[in-house]
């Protein structure tokens, strides 16, 4: 369902993502798996079509759309969604608002009438108890005052609320303490579907203790370097990336 051929990202200028090939079958979580510099978040942006992230070749689909041709907001509404390392903050509008707007622009862009208020805020309301969020956090302005975790738990949130077809999750667990990975972790895998996929970056283990991949994959240097089980992931852990960024170079 997702699809990533030869890809090829620059930022600034400097050549990031150097012929970057990967494939997501429908149903399978998939993670990558790098140390600092490989390119993983460049990735997701270039993805997701963040400015400043310029595809200089290769190719992206989603379900055989091809994303590198759609703007930000299509390539959302055609079901890819990114939960970001660092949430903004967004001053003066409120989570229900935000969330509101988001899930009416996609049922829009499917040609649907917009979800009626009691049944929106019905939803909101059950995947954020499910999420431990309490309900007048919902009213405040997204990710302001948040902490570190908060703002992650909303990332989870939205991805609740607006159910993707794939989902990036770059480093969903940086700023998480264990109760709310495992709270997280439980509501990422209860997305998880035959109709669906999931691409999971991060540098650690534990993440995947929770979230376990059909696949692992090694990014070093900008490029797709080794490939494997969930086995892969604790190999790494264990050995580190040293002849992976040996290999590259």
């Amino acid at each position: 369902m997702f699809e990533v051929k030869d890809l090829h990202v620059e930022v600034g200028g400097a050549e990031i993502i150097k012929g970057l090939t990967l494939r997501v079958p429908a149903g399978e979580t998939h993670a990558i798996m790098g140390p600092n510099g490989a390119g993983k978040s460049t990735l997701a942006y270039a993805l997701s079509g963040r400015d400043g992230y310029e595809v200089k070749s290769g190719s992206a689909s989603l379900d055989g759309v091809d994303l590198l041709a759609l703007e930000p907001e299509e390539r959302a509404a055609a079901g890819l969604f990114l939960s970001f390392q660092y949430p903004v903050e967004i001053p003066g509008l409120s989570v229900i608002a935000f969330l509101k707007a988001a899930l009416n622009a996609q049922r829009k862009a499917k040609g649907l009438d917009p979800m009626p208020a009691p049944e929106l805020l019905k939803l909101m309301r059950s995947k954020a108890e499910a999420l431990k969020i309490d309900q007048e956090m919902l009213k405040r302005p997204l990710n302001v005052g948040f902490s570190g975790g908060e703002k992650k738990r909303f990332e989870a949130l939205q991805m609740a609320v607006l159910q993707p077809r794939f989902a990036i999750l770059d480093e969903t667990d940086s700023g998480l303490d264990i109760d709310a990975l495992r709270i997280v972790s439980e509501n990422v895998n209860a997305l998880r579907a035959p109709d669906r996929g999931l691409l999971v970056i991060t540098h650690y283990q534990r993440l995947l203790d929770y979230i376990k991949p059909d696949r692992v994959h090694v990014l070093a240097r900008g490029r797709i370097v080794d490939s494997g089980g969930p086995e892969l992931a604790l190999t790494l852990e264990r050995e580190g990336y040293d002849k992976y960024l040996k290999a590259a170079a």
